[in-house]
């Protein structure tokens, strides 16, 4: 009977010692369950939440602060000491006028000036089609200004840089186009790579320098003296070969390279 009764309070003392595995098990399913509802939660609705974010924004906008003897958010602390003005409703205009502000001065100006550009490349475009100048002038948008290109043989003889009484009508109409801009205009002179001597071509020039830096300027005098534009607005140069666009080693490489820009740039004057 001893025996027995040993046998029986070792099995159900076993018992005892193995119960914590239940409570383990409970809490590891609990955990689980927290994380699942936490993953869950994380799960957020975007448009709930942006009308969420906004109306808290509006509440808190809206609202006067109570630390300055505000009347809180709701309006209702401290109602009778309240030294912040109501918040006034900002009207269609005032929020015009408030983002247009945000510009400064120079920024309105090179804004203004674009349009200008995008004007002038617009007209003298449309001049050059009905004129049939295609072959002769070339304008183009560049990221330094509008460049305007004339052909050497539109504007000169070979080795000259006297300018042709054909070119005085374009040249006439580009300058009533700059009388009223308000941006420097660079007029640069360009050659081809064939080295120029006087015994050759019979000029009084030196070299291609001389030579493209003449022609920039001759055109630059038709505009000073004969359509009285202001000197300030101007500046030219000579660049000789130093910077072609076509391929010297062709015929129609060099034509190209032979040439007058006529740069508006994107830049304001001081």
């Amino acid at each position: 009977m001893r025996t027995r009764a040993k046998r029986r309070g070792r099995k159900e003392g076993g018992d005892h010692r193995d119960r914590w595995m239940i409570t383990y098990a409970d809490l590891i399913t609990l955990l689980l369950i927290f994380f699942v509802v936490m993953y869950a939660m994380s799960s957020l609705d975007a448009k709930k939440y942006e009308v969420v974010v906004q109306s808290l924004q509006d509440t808190f906008r809206k609202g006067d602060s109570i630390l300055e003897q505000g009347s809180g958010i709701t309006g209702t602390a401290d109602r009778y000491t309240s030294k912040n003005p109501p918040a006034a409703k900002q009207s269609a205009a005032d929020k015009k006028e408030a983002g247009s502000t945000k510009l400064t001065e120079r920024e309105q100006a090179f804004r203004k000036q674009e349009k200008e550009l995008q004007n002038l490349m617009g007209v003298i475009q449309k001049y050059i089609s009905e004129n049939k100048l295609e072959s002769q002038i070339f304008v183009a948008d560049q990221p330094r200004g509008i460049v305007i290109t004339l052909n050497d043989r539109f504007l000169f003889d070979q080795g000259r840089a006297a300018l042709k009484q054909g070119s005085a009508n374009t040249l006439s109409k580009l300058a009533s186009l700059f009388r009223d801009l308000k941006t420097p205009i660079s007029i640069e002179g360009h050659t081809d790579n064939i080295p120029f001597t006087r015994t050759t071509n019979s000029s009084i020039y030196k070299d291609n320098w001389e030579l493209s830096g003449a022609r920039a300027l001759s055109v630059l005098r038709f505009f000073l003296d004969r359509e009285q534009l202001s000197p300030s607005g101007f500046q030219y140069a000579g660049y000789a070969d130093t910077r072609p666009v076509g391929d010297n080693s062709t015929e129609a490489g060099r034509q190209k390279n032979r040439r007058v820009e006529i740069t508006v740039l994107r830049q304001l004057q001081q």
